[in-house]
């Protein structure tokens, strides 16, 4: 479901380059995407702390999970220059 969730959210993603002013839509599916990128960190701690994932695999999930946030992020910070150039 999660991976249906992510293609769905993708999909504007990658027609980022294509767009000379970001659509609110892609601006809205970005922020979902934050929203779903930090509830996977909240989930992969709350895994760690109950036993679910041993350190080597937790620091490995969070490392991957805070990558994939900040470029969200990064993305987010772009559309919001952009939006301030008008």
């Amino acid at each position: 479901m999660l991976a249906a969730v992510v293609a769905i959210i993708a999909g504007p993603l990658r027609r980022a380059g294509a767009a000379s002013a970001p659509e609110p839509s892609q601006r809205a599916a970005l922020e979902v995407a934050k929203d779903v990128k930090y509830r996977e960190i909240h989930d992969a701690e709350l895994d760690f702390r109950t036993g679910k994932l041993s350190e080597p695999d937790y620091r490995e999930v969070d490392r991957a999970l805070r990558s994939e946030a900040i470029e969200l992020l990064r993305r987010l910070d772009a559309i919001a220059t952009k939006e301030g150039r008008r």
